[in-house]
Parts: C-alpha cells; sequence; structure tokens
C-alpha cells in the first residue's frame, strides 16, 4: 500500500515504527452456517465482518485453498490489512490462519483473533496476548496450527447473567438488553482495530482493556 506522507512526518513515523511496512492480519473466528450468523458463539467473526463493513473493506473473495473468505481492507492510514474469515467450524479454523499467515509472511505478534469469551459477560470486552485458550476450541485450533500462543486476541464477552455453562449460551442468541449493550462493545472493537493500525497493539489493549465510566444520570447530576 502507498502512503503519501512527508518521510519526516509524525503519521510516517508511527507507521514505519509499529508496522514495518508488515501485513496486518484480523481473524474473524465463527461458524460459516446461516443459522449461526446471529449467535454468541459467531461474535468475533461478526464484529470483524461489521468492522470491514464499515471501513469499506474490499468484496470477500473465497480462497478454496485456505477454506476462507478475505477482504482486503485499505484505512486511510496504516499498513496493509487482511480480514481472514475461516469458512470451517470452530474447531478447525486454525488451517485457515496457518495458510494466510504463510502467504503474507505474517509473524504471529501481528495476528489479531476476534472470539468470543464465556468467562466475560456480555458488554464487556478484553485485549490479551500470548494467553492459553481457556478451552476455546477455536482458538485452541489456532494455537496449534501457528505452533505457538503468541498472538493478539480480542475476547468479546457472551456471558449472561446467570451462571450457565458455556456449551450451553454459545449457540443462544442474544437477549435485546444484551444486544443493545453488544452494540456499543462492537464500536470499542471497531476503534481498536483502528488504534492497531495508528498507534500499534500495546496501545489498543490499554484503551480496549479500560472500563469505560458510566455517565451519571440526571437525577443524580442535581444533587
Amino acid at each position: 500500500m502507498t502512503i503519501k506522507k512527508s518521510p519526516g512526518s509524525a503519521e510516517a513515523v508511527i507507521y514505519k515504527a509499529h508496522s514495518n511496512f508488515k501485513v496486518y492480519l484480523f481473524i474473524g473466528l465463527g461458524n460459516p452456517d446461516k443459522k449461526y450468523e446471529q449467535t454468541r458463539h459467531n461474535a468475533g467473526r461478526g464484529f470483524l465482518a461489521g468492522w470491514c463493513k464499515k471501513n469499506n473493506a474490499a468484496d470477500e473473495h473465497i480462497r478454496p485453498d485456505w477454506n476462507a473468505g478475505v477482504r482486503d481492507v485499505r484505512p486511510d492510514s496504516g499498513p496493509k490489512t487482511v480480514a481472514v474469515l475461516p469458512n470451517t467450524m470452530m474447531n478447525k479454523s486454525g488451517s485457515a490462519v496457518a495458510a494466510a499467515a504463510a502467504y503474507y509472511k505474517t509473524k504471529p505478534d501481528h495476528i489479531i483473533v476476534l472470539h468470543d469469551d464465556a468467562d466475560i459477560p456480555a458488554g464487556r470486552v478484553k485485549m490479551s496476548f500470548g494467553k492459553r485458550s481457556a478451552g476455546h476450541k477455536g482458538v485452541e485450533s489456532v494455537i496449534r496450527a501457528l505452533k505457538t500462543r503468541d498472538f493478539w486476541r480480542i475476547r468479546i464477552g457472551i456471558a449472561g447473567r446467570r451462571n450457565i455453562p458455556a456449551e450451553k449460551i454459545v449457540l443462544k442468541k442474544w437477549t435485546p438488553q444484551e444486544a443493545a449493550l453488544v452494540k456499543k462493545v462492537a464500536e470499542r472493537v471497531f476503534d481498536a482495530l483502528l488504534c492497531i493500525l495508528t498507534d500499534g497493539p500495546e496501545k489498543a489493549m490499554m484503551e480496549l482493556n479500560t472500563i469505560p465510566r458510566r455517565k451519571k444520570t440526571a437525577a443524580k447530576n442535581r444533587r
């Protein structure tokens, strides 16, 4: 990607420092069948698809050899970014990730995996690096395929208010109340993905892991 910036500009320095002109891979985990589209387990896939739409990504093209859909994203600034949506079931996602990483010569520290997390309440999100899978089958598959867990993960909370086992909640759809919370979380994730490209993943993690303060109600403000 050609960026027309003066060599000494702040934007050019940031771009070179954080991207080193490498390709970032954003991976959205989920199950490809339409019946799974609005389920909690497809949060990662849905969020990434939404971000691509918002940022005028190229039309998706299918790579049969990867068993994945691929979209080039050309943000206003930052390194080239490729969104990958594996078309396998969740527990076989790693093959597409490894294939894309090999093709673009992308190292694990330039891979960001978006996925659901049943240990985090709906309406919350965390970003982490180098963590164990905590039993998430899609993440386990990626770790096996890359032979490392040293990649970035954006973990989207899907847990409800009650203590329900993960296997009983992942294929459920959002309640109307949860859907409103998830919409707000999606905007924070969208901002974090852009932040990764301009300021680096460490900065994005700091921003995303900071819990937003709730706005005071009008009643409290009148006190």
